[in-house]
């Protein structure tokens, strides 16, 4: 990788930047001043420091975030704020991107990285890999509904989703549930509701796989994973 990619890469600011921290000889390749921002560089087993200080290399970042409500699923809008506007320079440089969508007035987990395969793996139809949501409804939740969930429900455009697992926290007027579903199509879970006559009032997921939404994290805050949450959801 050239020099300068990598620096830039790594947060040390634009290549223009970079050229002038070569210019005051303030980056070292294995204990040499570095003199040309064009040179290849192996960032895993040489020795980059800018400043004395040693540049560790990421290729690839992984990051939870608590997804606010008002703002989009997306790398960049015309319009609206994307989940990437909320990220700090360093972690935008890496250009991720969210894994799957939540919609707009849906708050909660949502995982964002630049890992492409992780991504492909996570979505996969044919992975199966489950998500978990609270959500508040304006009607009264069954058994009946229970039992609908657990068949696959038909939505208004004539697609049969596959079986869900319903689970009622507190019925009346105003129901609390938790649903764990496999698939991600556009507002599945309002839908599903809609199709057995009831709607969603408050949407929030919990989960994606192993991994689960950080409470400690306020809306529209986000932090690395840990090294066990992404061994877990890697396997």
């Amino acid at each position: 990788m050239r020099l300068d990619k990598l620096l830039s890469n790594m947060g040390y600011g634009s290549r223009k930047e970079v050229k002038q921290l070569l210019k005051m000889k303030a980056v070292t390749v294995d204990g040499e001043v570095a003199k040309d921002v064009s040179k290849h560089v192996d960032p895993v087993k040489q020795n980059v420091s800018v400043l004395g200080e040693r540049v560790h290399y990421q290729e690839f970042i992984y990051l939870m975030m608590h997804k606010p409500p008002g703002v989009i699923s997306a790398t960049e809008d015309l319009h609206d704020q994307t989940v990437i506007d909320l990220l700090d320079p360093f972690h935008a440089h890496f250009e991720p991107f969210p894994v799957g969508r939540l919609d707009k007035n849906t708050e909660g987990l949502l995982l964002i990285t630049n890992d492409g395969g992780l991504t492909h793996n996570l979505l996969s139809p044919k992975k199966h890999v489950p998500k978990v949501y609270y959500a508040q409804i304006d009607g009264e939740v069954t058994e009946a509904d229970i039992e609908a969930f657990s068949r696959g429900v038909m939505l208004e455009d004539g697609y049969m989703t596959k079986p869900g697992e319903l689970v009622i926290l507190n019925a009346g007027p105003t129901s609390e549930i938790e649903l764990t579903i496999s698939e991600g199509k556009f507002h599945q879970v309002k839908r599903m509701f809609e199709s057995v006559g009831k709607k969603v009032t408050y949407l929030k997921r919990l989960s994606m796989g192993s991994l689960k939404l950080d409470e400690q994290l306020e809306l529209g805050e986000y932090r690395e994973l840990t090294e066990e949450e992404l061994n877990n959801l890697k396997s």
